[in-house]
């Protein structure tokens, strides 16, 4: 096996790739790269069980003399083509145990591992299969994969529940504590269906994903989906069991109404965070409507001192005075996901879930439960 190609394009796709293979793993052939080496393109596929990426790289400084395959070391790979000179690298096999990799001034050989020992990967794409706009996609993980948990005792809240009927998408992630709703309008109409897509899965795939108008086709299977992006295939595993009916924890009548300019409200959030007397990742902090209309935001710590911030709302408030705590990371991540300038929250009591709106975030919604306080 023998060919060269442009250093840049290798390294860009090898980048992409490493996005799915393992660091940590029982099964040391997780921790390469496969390059199988064909007529004419190369295919890279790595995977760490829970995610695989397949790329198949073709370009016009792509020369191949001879095919082949082979199991490279990722990390090593990557860090030697990343630091050569020159525009064009040369790999050649010459034999199963060895990698000679040529640029330049550099000549390196690199130690092959068993190739027999990686599993045979499918990557299935399906007759029928949805098709979501990039940049719409991106959007939709970006408000919701972030509220899944991270706690492995209940693993379908680790995952993002993805349902279709006809052309609206709707995705919900909730770790019991919060909850993101958004839905998208699709092109076309597809048949009902539903699954549950690992946050952490999505996460990764958003870094692959660029702010353009292509498309991705969806593929789904009973265990599986296969996202496919111009020449990168993203497959993932599916969560198994029944997602939580989340319909019922989104109240419908909210006594309180307040809409705040979103910049104002989030650097008030964050500097009261900034003294809470719980560390920084579990921060609480209390806002109170008061009779006036003016908004306050505090914290307290009694071994470090106090803040009190007043927010002032951009429209007439709805409702009487209230006192809730909720946690400020929630309230922070919840808030910097909106594109709109001004938000509006929407207050049920003191004890009770409370929702964020934006006038240019259609159909998406955050929920939050308060923390109760002394």
């Amino acid at each position: 096996m023998r060919f060269e190609i442009n250093k840049d394009k290798l390294l860009y796709h090898l980048i992409v790739a490493q996005k799915a293979m393992s660091t940590k793993t029982p099964n040391p052939a997780l921790q390469g790269m496969r390059l199988d080496v064909l007529e004419d393109h190369l295919v890279i596929t790595t995977s760490n069980a829970d995610i695989s990426i397949q790329i198949k790289l073709e370009d016009q400084s792509l020369a191949i003399e001879s095919t082949g395959s082979m199991l490279i070391p990722g990390k090593y790979f990557i860090d030697i083509i990343r630091k050569l000179d020159g525009q064009t690298v040369t790999l050649t096999q010459g034999d199963d145990t060895l990698l000679r990799i040529e640029a330049d001034h550099s000549d390196i050989t690199l130690n092959l591992l068993e190739i027999e020992d990686y599993p045979n990967l499918v990557f299935t794409e399906k007759e029928h299969f949805v098709k979501i706009n990039v940049r719409t996609l991106k959007t939709l993980i970006r408000q919701t994969a972030f509220a899944t948990s991270s706690i492995e005792n209940r693993p379908i809240l680790t995952g993002v529940h993805v349902k279709i009927d006809g052309n609206r998408l709707a995705a919900v992630a909730t770790d019991s504590y919060r909850l993101s709703q958004k839905a998208i309008e699709l092109e076309s109409d597809y048949e009902p269906m539903q699954a549950i897509i690992p946050g952490k899965s999505l996460e990764e795939l958003i870094k692959i994903l660029e702010h353009n108008q292509d498309h991705v086709e969806v593929h789904f299977d009973q265990s599986r989906v296969l996202f496919k992006y111009r020449n990168i295939l993203f497959l993932s595993r599916l969560l198994e069991g029944n997602y939580p009916e989340t319909s019922k924890l989104i109240p419908s009548d909210f006594p309180v109404r307040i809409k705040f300019n979103k910049e104002s409200l989030l650097t008030a959030i964050e500097r009261a965070s900034l003294l809470s007397n719980r560390d920084s990742s579990n921060a609480v902090v209390k806002l109170a409507l008061r009779s006036d209309d003016t908004v306050e935001i505090t914290s307290n710590a009694p071994e470090i001192g106090r803040v009190l911030e007043e927010v002032y709302p951009v429209d007439e408030v709805e409702g009487s005075p209230i006192k809730i705590a909720f946690s400020s990371r929630y309230f922070l991540e919840a808030l910097k996901v909106f594109a709109s300038s001004e938000v509006t929250i929407s207050f049920t009591g003191e004890v009770r879930p409370f929702i964020m709106t934006g006038e240019y975030d259609e159909d998406m919604l955050q929920l939050i439960l308060p923390v109760k306080t002394d």
